[in-house]
């Protein structure tokens, strides 16, 4: 199994520096997230030099740039036009620094009597971005998330997408918080479509979802990690902390607990 980090774990650092904090606790990627204020510097728009330049130093320290997590979201007709414009500007981003998938959202639904007009709406997005994927060799990895939390609903707009460049970003804990399915259920239900998993625990209290160490909280990772070993998973397991510990005590932690599990 592969592992990886996203860039909430040390927004701070710059592009140097967090792929050294991968390289310092083992992991193999890392998954930058961009429109955030993050310092690795890969961003839409980035100077190209710059983004030639981070690939390089990426290869040379063994480590991937497994994915660009963006909060392109295509549920809402009012920003829809401008997420696809922007979500073409990522793929364009991924390529240019060889990740092999961008993470975007559905997005938020007021209410159910709106989730035939967004399901629309976001089936018509992947199809408009599509070809820019299939041509760059992008992933476009919908998460299951927000109000597409139900693998049931997400493995229906997959179906309608058809496409091989489009594809789910498993986020284990989503489904299980929401009570949409268990771990075994959401995996049976997507496994055609995983290309990207994101992997942290937590309880939900009043406040919303606190995050605990993998294993102590609600999301039986020990079976994600088993599921995605019998399916033969390629892709990377990386961990969603936002907010969370500092990075020294919980990247070390978390890879431990997750290798322990295969």
């Amino acid at each position: 199994m592969k592992y990886s980090f996203m860039s909430f774990s040390c927004p701070e650092a710059d592009m140097g520096e967090f792929l050294s904090i991968a390289v310092k606790y083992g992991y193999d990627g890392i998954e930058p997230r961009i429109d955030a204020g993050h310092k690795h510097g890969i961003e839409p728009g980035a100077d190209e030099i710059y983004l030639r330049d981070a690939e390089k130093k990426a290869a040379d320290a063994g480590i991937g740039i497994c994915c660009i997590a963006s909060s392109c979201q295509f549920a809402d007709i009012d920003s829809w036009q401008a997420n696809v414009d922007h979500a073409k500007r990522v793929i364009e981003l991924a390529a240019a620094v060889g990740a092999p998938a961008v993470r975007v959202f559905g997005g938020t639904i007021k209410s159910e009597a709106e989730r035939g007009r967004s399901h629309d709406l976001i089936v018509g997005a992947l199809a408009r971005i599509a070809a820019d994927a299939g041509s760059a060799k992008v992933n476009i990895c919908v998460e299951t998330h927000d109000s597409w939390h139900d693998p049931h609903i997400m493995a229906a707009i997959m179906k309608q997408a058809d496409c091989p460049y489009i594809a789910v970003n498993w986020d284990i804990m989503h489904p299980v918080i929401n009570k949409s399915a268990d771990i075994g259920t959401a995996f049976e239900i997507l496994k055609p479509w995983i290309k990207h998993v994101h992997a942290h625990d937590g309880i939900t209290t009043e406040n919303g979802v606190r995050f605990m160490p993998a294993g102590e909280g609600m999301i039986d990772h020990a079976a994600a990690v088993k599921l995605l070993k019998s399916m033969g998973y390629g892709g990377y397991i990386s961990g969603e902390w936002i907010g969370w510990e500092p990075y020294g005590i919980c990247l070390p932690r978390e890879i431990a607990k997750l290798k322990s599990f295969e």
